[in-house]
C-alpha cells in the first residue's frame, strides 16, 4: 500500500504548482548494468530531483526512470504539456471488466491441483536427470529413482514444513521420531536422494544461462501459470526467495522482510495467484518487437504479454517500475495501468493535486497527494475524484483527523498487495531445508509457490460452487493432504514397520482364556487407571503376562495381581493414557 510511515522531507515538487506548464521530455531506459547496486538494491534518488535555481518542475513519472541510470538509446520525444485538472471534472469511469472467470464443475482433491502443475511430464525429467547425475557422479554407483519415490521425497518435505523441525535428521531420531516423515523412507535414502536431486544435464550446452541448473522447472512450470484463468485485477512487484550463499544471482532489497536471496518478479492478482514470473540474472533485455524503456519497464511488459488487452486488465505496479513510456507502451496494448511514483514536499497533510497529459493520445492522469508522506500516483484509466474521507491518528494532535483520499489512491491502496499475500501465504509453511546447492532453494520455493498456487484455485472453485466455508479446507489442511497423497505413491503404510509390532491387548488376554486356564486378570479400568502402579520385586521369577512375550523376570506391579509391569507399561501406552507412575 502506499507508505504512511516515516515523516520525510522532501523538495521535489513532481508537479507544477503552477496552472499551465510546457517541459520537455526525453525518454530515459535504463542500462541495466546502472539500473542497481552490486549488491541488488533498487536505487532512488528522488531528492536529486529539485532544480537549483528553483525555475524547473520534474515530471511526476519521468524522474523514476531518469534516477535509475543513463539512456540506452537517443530516441527523443516532443515536448508534453501537464495541465492542472479542475477537481470537479476530475472523475474517469474505470473500464468495465469484459472477461469472466470460469465456472468450476466440481471440487478436486488438493492432489489434483497439484499435479495440474507437477505433472508426469516434469516428474519424469527429475527422475531422468538424477539418476543421469548420480551416474555422472559415481560410474559405479546407481541411485535407481523412480517416479513414485521421487513423489514420496516430495511428500516428506512438505510434511517437514509443517513440523518444521531444526535439523532433517531429528525426524528419524528416536526422541523426536515423525512417523509422517520416518515411515515413509529410511533417513539414508532421503539424504541420498536430496544429494543427487537434478533438474539439467551437466554435460549439455548451457549457452551462459545462469538458470541452467532449474531451467527445466522454469520451462515446466511457467506455461501452466501463464494459462490460468486471469481475474480483472493484476499486480506486478518484487518477491525475494531467502538465500544467503555465495552465488551471483543473491540481490539485496533492504525493505524485503528477507533481505538476501533470489529476486523474482512476479504478475498476480489480488489473492496472491501467480500468472507469471521471471527470475531475474543481472539484466532485464528488452522484450523483442517492443521498444526498450529500460530495466523496470521491460520487464513489466515482458510479463504483461501474457495478459488480453480485449477486456480491460487493471495492472498495478510501484515507482521502480513506472515510466511515462511504460503507461504508453501498456496503453497501446490495451491495457490501463496504475502505478506510484517518487516523493514531494509537504503542502499539509490531505492536500491534492492532480494533472494530465497526453503523449501519443494516451491520456495519463498524475495526482499528487500528501498523507504522512507526499506521494504520486499516476494511471491511464483512473483519477482523483471521487474523493472518500478516511481517518489517521494524528501525532500531534493525539487524536485521529480526517482526511481526503483520492480515488486513485484507494485503487492502488486495494488492488496493489496480491505479491505480498504470495508472501505471506507462502511464508506460513515455507520449506527450511539446508544444503550447499542453491537450485534446491529455487526447486522448494517452486514447490511452496505451486501449492499455494493449487490452493487459491481450489478456493476459486469454491467460491464458484458456492461452498461454505467450514467446509473449505485451509491452507495447512491442504498442503498436508497433498503431503499425504505423495507420501502414499507405491508405498502400503498400513503395512508393519521394523522393531516391537503393535498389539491388542485385550483381544491377546481374551484370546489366552480361550486356550485354557489361565490366572485370573485385573480389569481393563484397574489395568489403566494410571494410579499406584509401582513395581514390586519378587522373589520367584515367572512368565511376562504380555501376549507373545516369553521373558521371566522377578518385577511385578503392586497393583495389577501377577501382572508383569511390561503388561502395565503397554496398556498405558495402547489405551491413550498418558499419565502412569511407570513414565
Amino acid at each position: 500500500s502506499i507508505p504512511t510511515a516515516g515523516d520525510v522531507e522532501s523538495d521535489d515538487s513532481c508537479l507544477s504548482d503552477s496552472g499551465d506548464s510546457d517541459e520537455d521530455y526525453t525518454p530515459t531506459p535504463v542500462d541495466e548494468s546502472n539500473d542497481e547496486s552490486s549488491n541488488g538494491e533498487s536505487t532512488d534518488n528522488s531528492n536529486n530531483d529539485e532544480d537549483s535555481e528553483g525555475n524547473h518542475d520534474v515530471h511526476p513519472i519521468t524522474s523514476a526512470t531518469a534516477a535509475r541510470g543513463k539512456s540506452a538509446t537517443t530516441t527523443k520525444r516532443q515536448k508534453v504539456v501537464w495541465k492542472t485538472v479542475k477537481q470537479n471534472k476530475s472523475a474517469k469511469d474505470i473500464p468495465v471488466w469484459q472477461g469472466a472467470l470460469p465456472d468450476a464443475d466440481a471440487i478436486r482433491l488438493p492432489i489434483q491441483y497439484f499435479r495440474d502443475f507437477f505433472d508426469s511430464d516434469l516428474l519424469d525429467t527429475i527422475v531422468e536427470q538424477s539418476n543421469l547425475y548420480c551416474t555422472q557422479q559415481n560410474p559405479n554407483g546407481a541411485l535407481k529413482l523412480d517416479k513414485n519415490e521421487l513423489e514420496q521425497f516430495i511428500g516428506t518435505v512438505v510434511y517437514m514444513s509443517v513440523f518444521h523441525l531444526p535439523r532433517s535428521r531429528m525426524y528419524w531420531s528416536s526422541a523426536c521420531r515423525v512417523p509422517h516423515v520416518a515411515d515413509v523412507m529410511s533417513r539414508d535414502r532421503w539424504e541420498e536422494i536430496k544429494h543427487f536431486i537434478h533438474f539439467n544435464d551437466n554435460m549439455a550446452p548451457n549457452n551462459s544461462d545462469k538458470l541452467f541448473k532449474v531451467r527445466s522447472l522454469i520451462d515446466s512450470l511457467l506455461p501452466k501459470c501463464q494459462a490460468l484463468p486471469q481475474d480483472q485485477m493484476l499486480s506486478i512487484a518484487e518477491q525475494m526467495v531467502p538465500f544467503k550463499g555465495k552465488l551471483s544471482l543473491k540481490q539485496y532489497i533492504p525493505n524485503k522482510p528477507y533481505k538476501w536471496g533470489y529476486k523474482i518478479f512476479v504478475l498476480c492478482d489480488t489473492t496472491g495467484l501467480v500468472h507469471s514470473f521471471d527470475i531475474f540474472t543481472g539484466k532485464i533485455e528488452p522484450v523483442p518487437g517492443l521498444p526498450d524503456i529500460g530495466a523496470g519497464g521491460n520487464i513489466v511488459l515482458k510479463l504483461a504479454q501474457v495478459i488480453h488487452g480485449a477486456v480491460n486488465h487493471l495492472v498495478y505496479f510501484d515507482n521502480w517500475f513506472s515510466s511515462l513510456d511504460l503507461f504508453v507502451a501498456l496503453a497501446n496494448n490495451g491495457i490501463p495501468a496504475l502505478g506510484t511514483t517518487q516523493e514531494m514536499k509537504k503542502k499539509g497533510r490531505g492536500t491534492l493535486e492532480e494533472q494530465q497529459v497526453v503523449v501519443d493520445n494516451v491520456e495519463i492522469r498524475a495526482v499528487k497527494l500528501f498523507d504522512k508522506r507526499g506521494v504520486i500516483v499516476a494511471s491511464t484509466f483512473a483519477s482523483a475524484q471521487p474523493v472518500s474521507n478516511i481517518e489517521r491518528w494524528d501525532k500531534n494532535l493525539k487524536q485521529k483527523v480526517t482526511v481526503e483520499c483520492a480515488s486513485i489512491i484507494s485503487l492502488y491502496n486495494k488492488f496493489m498487495g496480491g505479491v505480498d499475500a504470495l508472501d505471506a501465504l507462502i511464508a506460513y509453511y515455507r520449506i527450511h531445508i539446508r544444503s550447499k546447492k542453491y537450485y534446491h532453494r529455487l526447486f522448494f520455493h517452486f514447490v511452496d509457490m505451486v501449492i499455494v498456487n493449487s490452493w487459491l484455485l481450489y478456493w476459486r472453485d469454491c467460491e464458484s460452487l458456492t461452498v461454505p466455508r467450514k467446509k473449505q479446507k485451509d491452507l495447512l489442511a491442504f498442503r498436508t493432504s497433498i503431503a499425504q497423497a505423495l507420501c502414499m505413491q507405491g508405498k502400503d503404510l498400513s503395512k508393519k514397520k521394523r522393531g516391537r509390532p503393535s498389539m491388542d491387548v485385550e483381544m491377546e488376554l481374551e484370546k489366552k482364556k480361550h486356550r485354557g486356564p489361565a490366572t485370573v486378570m485385573p480389569t481393563q479400568e484397574v489395568r489403566s487407571d494410571g494410579v499406584g502402579h509401582w513395581p514390586v520385586v519378587e522373589s520367584e521369577r515367572q512368565r511376562c503376562k504380555l501376549p507373545h512375550c516369553k521373558g521371566q523376570t522377578v518385577i511385578k506391579c503392586a497393583k495389577s495381581v501377577n501382572l508383569h509391569i511390561i503388561v502395565c507399561f503397554f496398556v498405558h501406552l495402547y489405551t491413550g493414557e498418558t499419565r502412569t507412575e511407570l513414565n
